[in-house]
């Protein structure tokens, strides 16, 4: 099986104590909460990439705060065998109003829900375990 290497970059935006969570469609064809990511385009660089994505599946424009970590992992998907890395990356709405006007790309990018979601309750209801951790070392920073 040919093995693909996918580089994804996005944002975990934080704001008055509340994490900005999707709910989209997987590859799977699941519904999952999860954060805003995607592909970085050519010419990219992550920072650029996750900020896009942010915008694009939130309607959110945000700033960076800092990287928080790469996640990596397999998946196959096609007959292929995916090896991706997310570059994961701290974020901030630019202003109140860019955080109260919330308008995804629902149609191109398959998002059913964007909502602010208590940091103390985020880890509920995430799909992904690598999600979780990163929550995880957001409140351990924060504490």
């Amino acid at each position: 099986m040919k093995t693909k290497f996918e580089h994804s970059a996005g944002g975990v935006i934080l704001y008055k104590g509340k994490v900005l969570v999707i709910t989209t469609t997987n590859l799977k064809n699941e519904i999952v909460n999860t954060f805003a990511k995607g592909h970085i385009e050519d010419g990219e660089t992550e920072q650029q990439a996750a900020l896009r994505e942010v915008e694009e599946e939130t309607g959110l424009k945000a700033e960076i705060i800092k990287k928080i970590k790469d996640v990596q992992y397999w998946f196959v998907f096609n007959n292929e065998r995916i090896q991706k890395k997310v570059s994961w990356y701290l974020m901030k709405p630019i202003s109140d109003k860019y955080a109260n006007k919330l308008s995804p790309d629902t149609a191109e990018e398959k998002i059913q829900k964007v909502e602010w979601i208590e940091l103390n309750q985020v880890e509920k209801i995430l799909s992904y375990d690598s999600d979780k951790e990163i929550i995880k070392l957001l409140k351990q920073e924060l504490i």
